[in-house]
């Protein structure tokens, strides 16, 4: 299982995925504090994935709106 950082629902977010075939599957998701994470990598990190990944969360579905927005 891989996690990344994201945007989820306007809120920042770990989200937890599988890469089968090529095609990531999310698996989960939980929301997090930025002051949870102190050290200057953690905090690279989330400035470089939440610039890439943005999602939206309704009805048990995920959806990538990272490339609506642009």
């Amino acid at each position: 299982m891989n996690w990344c950082f994201a945007i989820l629902n306007g809120r920042l977010a770990e989200i937890y995925f599988e890469t089968r075939r090529g095609e990531p599957k999310i698996l989960g998701h939980c929301y997090v504090k930025k002051e949870e994470y102190k050290t200057k990598i953690e905090q690279k990190y989330i400035k470089e994935d939440t610039l890439k990944f943005k999602f939206s969360f309704k009805n048990g579905k995920y959806q990538d709106i990272s490339m609506h927005e642009i």
